[in-house]
């Protein structure tokens, strides 16, 4: 195989555009190119075309672009399309947010040919959510493209409505490695016309366990094909795939930068488990700004959150994998505009996501990898402003700490979960700012405010009483009858937290680094105790005698939950069943649709264990 050419760019971390001579000069090849390489290079405009014009894209795709606001290429795309536009395979290490999904998505568009209506680009993502975000670019890139269609296949959905979508045609095809296996294996997708495969988040297949689902879709695939390979990280694995399977590979890395330290304070707060909500809303009276996310593991704890913090009052908005992209967009417009003050979000939900007035970044579930949690602080400390990140563990949790903070890069600071002395100085620094707001800028008209002070001078005559005490009954009235301090007990924030070294697991068996029991001899051993307090045990009708493997069950849950394969628990495999341990707190519709979960083309037939030894 013949050497890849490897090109570095830096990059400010997210899809923001950058100097169009920077890519250019950084991404030149250093090997010679070909002579049908050197044609297809001097097909492009560089000279005088700016923009995404340079590449020499299509007026339609040139025009969308343009109503979508795209004007300059951010690094990423700068540095891959022109070497997708030549045909060549390609690796790039690149984070969410570079704008890695137009880097592939707009040559690909660029080289379909319209009238083969069988797919000619497959696209496979870790997650129905992710899947559907690639799928909708796809659909904006391509709208003014009118005989072009992208259709997405992923589990959870009905399989028929897709066998119906695929079979009217569609070019692009975006899906997850277990779906589009059932559709080939049904004979319902057919890409014998396939030219180019992309491979989107490579790692995080690897680590929900896709990565044998992905190579067997990979050995099905016509001999001459072009395949392009995404990962924010290179482990072994999926380098070894990209030099089995891809040809002589452009190798492209999108060096960003780390959320910047010296602008945003990070801390984080010891709690159990059964106290988050308490600690959450705490947190939030003593320390909320004008614009708050909080990141949540799954979608079901994002409407738990939510749910708790509107019955206390706040407005908040939530983004998951079900929000649909319409209201994704309004929700972060209002965001954006200050209508709504806090976010509610899950890693996938996020992704791209750059508000400026984001002043909190609160971790309500803690990222089990070093990039998510830089990822995640990112959001605050924008446009050279300070930021705020607090991170909520679980005594459990305090063994991931240290490696959060080489990832950041600096000490997270330990912080209490605030007292009823703090919350209740910060409610009172709250009304005084309130009210001198109100008297430098009034929010009534003229008349308004004439009429407000007649009622003034009435109720002054009438009560026969002083401005001081008008001033206080008017304070009193803004409250809404809700007391303005705190009172009660808080004991429950002083939480003694264990050290790092000293949270062993309880049985005392050793543990991979998704906290399940090592494997002894073929098989795992039997589990000794109860799952841990914030999980839940689950039996599903799927054994050894079915072949399945803990990655299959990895794999399909967290496809139809939304759930990152390491925050799913500790799976054991007996000869008949399995066992699984899950977050707590599943809606009921989450666990509906988990019970019709298909897995090796079996029911998962998932139900509660009561007896949690087994």
């Amino acid at each position: 195989m013949a050497s890849a050419t490897a090109v570095t760019v830096p990059c400010a971390g997210d899809s923001s555009a950058s100097s169009p001579a920077t890519a250019a000069q950084t991404a030149e090849p250093t090997a010679t190119p070909t002579a049908e390489q050197a044609a297809a290079a001097t097909a492009v405009p560089t000279a005088e075309a700016s923009g995404f014009a340079r590449f020499g894209f299509p007026p339609e795709i040139l025009q969308a672009l343009a109503e979508i606001g795209y004007r300059e290429p951010s690094p990423i795309q700068q540095a891959a399309i022109p070497e997708l536009l030549l045909g060549r395979d390609l690796v790039g290490q690149a984070q969410t947010g570079t704008g890695k999904t137009a880097a592939f998505a707009l040559p690909m568009l660029a080289g379909l040919d319209p009238e083969q209506r069988s797919p000619q680009v497959l696209v496979l993502a870790p997650t129905r959510e992710l899947a559907l975000q690639v799928a909708d670019a796809f659909n904006s890139y391509a709208a003014r493209l009118s005989r072009v269609r992208t259709v997405a296949v992923y589990g959870g959905a009905d399989f028929r409505d897709q066998i119906h979508q695929l079979k009217r045609g569609a070019q692009i095809v975006v899906g997850t490695p277990g779906r589009v296996m059932d559709h080939m294996r049904q004979g319902t997708l057919d890409l014998s016309g396939l030219r180019a495969l992309v491979l989107d988040e490579a790692d995080e297949m690897l680590r929900m366990g896709f990565i044998d689902d992905v190579e067997w879709v990979l050995e099905q695939l016509p001999e001459q094909r072009q395949v392009v390979l995404f990962s924010a990280t290179m482990p072994a694995e999926i380098r070894r795939i990209s030099q089995q399977y891809l040809s002589s590979p452009a190798e492209i890395t999108i060096r960003t930068k780390a959320a910047d330290a010296g602008r945003i304070r990070q801390r984080y707060l010891t709690v159990p488990a059964p106290h988050k909500l308490a600690a959450l809303e705490r947190v939030l009276e003593s320390e909320g700004g004008e614009g708050v996310i909080i990141f949540a593991r799954t979608k079901a704890i994002t409407l738990t959150v939510a749910e708790s913090l509107e019955a206390h009052g706040y407005d908040v908005a939530v983004l998951n994998g079900d929000v649909p992209q319409a209201q994704r967009e309004r929700t972060i417009e209002r965001l954006k505009s200050g209508q709504v003050d806090i976010l509610v979000a899950t890693d996938v939900a996020a992704r791209g996501l750059d508000v400026d007035r984001i002043g909190l970044v609160i971790n309500y579930d803690i990222p089990f990898d070093g990039e998510a949690y830089v990822h995640r602080i990112g959001r605050t400390g924008r446009a050279g402003r300070s930021g705020e990140a607090i991170l909520f563990l679980t005594p459990r949790e305090r063994r991931f700490l240290g490696g959060l903070e080489r990832a950041a890069g600096k000490p997270i600071e330990p912080m209490e979960v605030p007292g009823n002395a703090t919350i209740n100085q910060h409610r009172l620094d709250r009304l005084r700012q309130r009210l001198t707001g109100a008297l430098q800028q009034s929010g009534c008209s003229e008349e308004e405010r004439a009429l407000l002070s007649e009622i003034l001078q009435r109720v002054a005559r009438e009560q026969d009483c002083s401005p001081e005490q008008l001033a206080l009954a008017a304070l009193e009235l803004s409250l809404a009858g809700k007391p303005l301090l705190l009172q009660g007990n808080d004991d429950f924030t002083t939480v003694r937290a264990n050290g790092p070294g000293r949270d062993r697991d309880r049985d005392g068996q050793g543990r991979d680094r998704g906290g399940r029991p090592l494997r002894r001899g073929g098989r795992e051993e039997r589990p000794q105790g109860p799952p841990e307090a914030d999980m839940e045990r689950f039996r599903v009708e799927l054994g050894w005698r079915d072949r399945v493997k803990p990655g299959n069950l990895v794999g399909a849950i967290a496809n139809e939950t939304g759930l990152d394969g390491r925050s799913i628990g500790r799976i054991q495999i007996f000869d008949t069943h399995s066992t699984v341990d899950l977050p707590r707190g599943m809606p009921e519709e989450v666990f509906t649709s988990l019970r019709e979960l298909r897995v090796l083309s079996k029911p998962l037939q998932i139900s509660r264990l009561r007896n949690t030894d087994r």
